[in-house]
């Protein structure tokens, strides 16, 4: 993910959440699980950062034939 800094301070710290689906075989939306990570690296003035994460989901939570998919980001910075 591409992170972008428009003001004009450093971004210091900050958490990022991700909402992962868990879909039946017709697409329905059976459950989300919400996963946060730590923003690592501060974003400086007018920067842009790229990072990329991990997300797990337990393999008993996804029946065989569902799948998954990560449709939810939210960026809380400081």
């Amino acid at each position: 993910m591409e992170f972008h800094n428009t003001g004009g301070s450093p971004v210091t710290a900050g958490v990022v959440t991700f909402g992962t689906h868990i879909t039946d075989l017709l697409g329905n939306d059976w459950k989300t699980i919400t996963q946060t990570r730590e923003l690592s690296t501060p974003i400086p003035a007018g920067g842009t950062v790229d990072r990329m994460w991990t997300l797990c989901v337990d393999s008993w939570r996804v029946p065989s034939g569902w799948h998954i998919d990560t449709r939810d980001v939210a960026a809380a910075l400081n």
